[in-house]
């Protein structure tokens, strides 16, 4: 079934509850939802974030079991673990700054005004802070993964019920100055064993949703 639009797009994934192990996603249509991640806009251009591809079955099996069970994780073919700075570093943004220099053609005194003012407002704030917006910048680059699989025809379960501790153990998160914030297993949905599958997919009303100030 071919998908026109992102209406089209929006009603055809759903959070799978059951992947057929048997199917694996092509390494062609990850790259595809890994480049939609890569150029997803974050806070002044800083990609706070790393993503962990996951095919490992053992790896993947020591992750399921801090992650409540969830089947998806190993039934599907790949794992994607979204992992944001733990702190905004000076060195951090300079190295922003430098490949930015380095791609457009050297140094910009504007954009060495922007960044020293952005160190400025970042760097004296608690680690857990510019921890917390780190975050945030790796969901909104979540939101382009979970659209580009839909055009992909991938199904996807984003998951936050996981210990976040234990992933970054397993993973080695903590040497890289990293914390894991959700998980994204990548499949294809068993449509003989999904009980979300057939339900109707329900969202607030406009009028509950959306707040006109004209």
């Amino acid at each position: 079934m071919a998908l026109d639009n992102l209406s089209e797009l929006m009603n055809w994934r759903y959070a799978t509850k059951k992947m057929d192990p048997a199917k694996a996603v092509s390494e062609a249509d990850v790259s595809r939802i890994l480049d939609a991640i890569r150029m997803a806009p974050t806070s002044s251009g800083t990609q706070p974030f790393e993503v962990f591809v996951i095919t490992n079955p053992e790896i993947r099996g020591e992750i399921r079991k801090v992650a409540w069970d969830q089947a998806q994780i190993t039934d599907g073919s790949h794992l994607l673990v979204f992992a944001a700075w733990d702190n905004y570093t000076a060195p951090r943004i300079d190295a922003v700054v430098s490949q930015m220099e380095d791609e457009r053609g050297g140094a910009n005194p504007l954009l060495s005004q922007y960044y020293d003012n952005l160190k400025a407002n970042y760097l004296p704030r608690e680690a857990d802070v510019n921890f917390e917006h780190a975050a945030r910048q790796a969901y909104i680059a979540l939101g382009f993964a979970l659209m580009a699989a839909a055009e992909a025809q991938v199904d996807s379960t984003p998951m936050e019920g996981f210990d976040p501790a234990e992933v970054d153990k397993i993973l080695g998160l903590k040497d890289k100055g990293l914390r894991s914030v959700i998980l994204l297993p990548l499949g294809y949905r068993d449509t003989s064993g999904d009980w979300l599958l057939p339900l109707k997919k329900v969202r607030k009303s406009d009028d509950k949703l959306f707040h006109r100030i004209d």
